[in-house]
């Protein structure tokens, strides 16, 4: 009967102990999550039930690793917040999978992605056939983002976070040089100033980071 109790009390007071980091750790999609978000629920939940399924061991055993773990997270989040490479390497960049109607073999095989799964996102999309799409994009969420020929057109970041994205700037058929020639014309002569900058209508837009402008 004692345990019982136990069990109880602890499985309401992990339940608030949760919903309050995950309330700290901010609103995401379950789609969205990051590497480092789905690794920190694992490993909390596995640690919940250890606190359920144990009740003589002492509960604070449970909740130094959760606390241990929101730190973890909120560490990692602050280093996403601030740098880009960071970024890429724990959530992975978007990957061109379709372009013009053709769908990039090459691209799909990195990414371990295979043609029923690319055919059932188009599908969930009312999208019929590869030769609608003009652009679609794997994200690092898993889910695919298509444009069809006549939709507006994704605009590219060519920097980010005071970092060139040449990858984007092939696929517009532009190239580093031109892009810093293009900044000098404006102003900027480093690219670590700018926050953002994509190329719409023709011109480049760049916005400074806040401790520039």
């Amino acid at each position: 009967m004692n345990d019982l109790l136990i069990i109880g009390f602890r499985t309401v007071f992990l339940y608030v102990l949760i919903l309050i980091i995950l309330r700290i750790m901010g609103k995401r999609e379950v789609g969205e999550l990051g590497v480092i978000d789905v690794v920190v629920f694992i490993i909390m939940a596995e640690v919940a039930a250890f606190a359920l399924e144990s009740p003589d061991q002492n509960i604070i055993h449970s909740i130094l690793p959760m606390i241990i773990l929101l730190f973890i997270q909120l560490i990692s989040s602050y280093f996403s917040l601030k740098s880009k490479r960071f970024r890429d390497i724990v959530d992975g960049e978007p990957t061109l999978i379709i372009r013009h109607g053709v769908i990039l073999e090459q691209e799909m095989r990195k990414q371990r992605y295979n043609l029923d799964d690319l055919f059932q996102q188009l599908r969930e999309q009312q999208v019929g056939s590869v030769h609608e799409v003009s652009f679609a994009y794997l994200e690092p969420s898993g889910n695919l983002s298509v444009f069809k020929h006549d939709d507006i057109q994704p605009v590219l970041a060519l920097i980010s976070d005071g970092y060139i994205q040449s990858r984007h700037l092939e696929l517009i058929g532009k190239t580093d040089e031109w892009l810093l020639n293009g900044l000098r014309q404006l102003g900027v002569n480093d690219v670590k100033e700018i926050f953002y900058c994509s190329f719409e209508n023709d011109e480049l837009k760049f916005q400074l980071k806040e401790a520039y402008q």
